[in-house]
């Protein structure tokens, strides 16, 4: 009878000590972008790193997406601890009711708040170095991939007929997956792409065949109204000067239903394992806190709390 009981109360401390420990785990839900995604390999290692940097005590769940409009459209229905990623344009698109979000406005969106920025959508005119291209002039009477139906696609688009270029360059008929054996055979001059740099298709072809990539002007990058980002010299094989080009930012973000402690650690955490992030993965190497400036609407309070601590300097919009 002894031994029953000893065994009864033991299964019982081992109960309550496990229901402890379940109460000691905070959940995320990370809603990220399409598995095949740069993006959402980001979020698995940005899960791993939370995990990793709380002990355990915040955990990270990361569900697929079909794009960051669907991640903002959530954000008015999803309760608890939702983190999403998008692009800050996505925001106050939503808050202003224009664009894709006319008819859908929802006063929760009123509620979306920002916690740090993840690496930027980073266009890529990328052309073999053999080709006689050096600048967007060069492209005329030349074929280029843009591919079809992505954010690269229509923003490459959209610079040809920006820099005077639409109908005077050979679009090829194939998609961005094909870009790297095309240029390597000869059977294109350039492609483009957008992603997040180092981009692995970029990595690739650099390795493969012999490429430049060309800068946009300032006068260029005005004309696109994206944000100018310089991707260092040498980061890419045998490109050795720094490329200006155009970035969409991308940020994570929250609401206001997350309470501030769980904002304050996952902000802190991030920024603490953020050169972790980088040894594994160099795209986490182009992010910094200067990267605050494209955040539109409001920092998570607690998130803010973690900024101010370090000695972030925080636009005073953002808080």
């Amino acid at each position: 009878m002894k031994f029953k009981l000893g065994a009864l109360i033991a299964a019982v401390i081992i109960g309550v000590n496990a229901l402890s420990a379940a109460h000691a785990e905070t959940r995320v839900t990370f809603k990220s972008a399409k598995s095949s995604s740069s993006y959402y390999q980001m979020a698995v290692q940005l899960a791993e790193a939370i995990k990793r940097g709380t002990n355990g005590e915040i955990i990270v769940t990361v569900e697929e997406s079909q794009g960051s409009v669907q991640n903002v459209m959530e954000a008015a229905k999803r309760t608890g601890n939702y983190v999403f990623t998008t692009p800050p344009v996505l925001v106050k698109l939503a808050q202003k009711g224009k664009a894709m979000f006319k008819d859908k406005t929802d006063p929760k969106f009123a509620e979306i708040r920002a916690l740090f920025p993840i690496p930027s959508l980073t266009m890529h005119f990328v052309v073999r170095a053999d080709s006689g291209i050096n600048s967007f002039a060069d492209l005329e009477g030349k074929t280029i991939l843009i591919g079809k139906g992505s954010f690269g696609a229509r923003e490459g688009a959209k610079y040809l007929k920006l820099f005077g270029l639409e109908g005077k360059v050979n679009l090829a008929d194939a998609e961005l997956n094909a870009a790297v054996a095309a240029l390597k055979n000869k059977q294109i001059d350039g492609f483009v792409t957008a992603g997040s740099y180092p981009a692995p298709n970029v990595i690739e072809a650099a390795a493969s065949t012999g490429i430049r990539i060309l800068s946009l002007s300032d006068a260029q990058i005005a004309q696109t109204k994206r944000t100018r980002l310089v991707i260092p010299a040498g980061t890419y094989a045998g490109v050795d000067y720094d490329v200006v080009t155009t970035s969409l930012p991308v940020v994570a973000h929250t609401t206001t239903q997350m309470d501030d402690d769980t904002a304050y650690m996952l902000t802190k955490t991030y920024w603490q394992q953020k050169d972790a992030l980088g040894a594994s993965a160099a795209w986490w190497n182009g992010v910094s806190t200067d990267m605050l400036e494209n955040v539109y609407g409001k920092l998570h309070s607690g998130a803010l709390k973690y900024y101010d601590e370090a000695g972030v300097s925080v636009p005073d919009a953002l808080r």
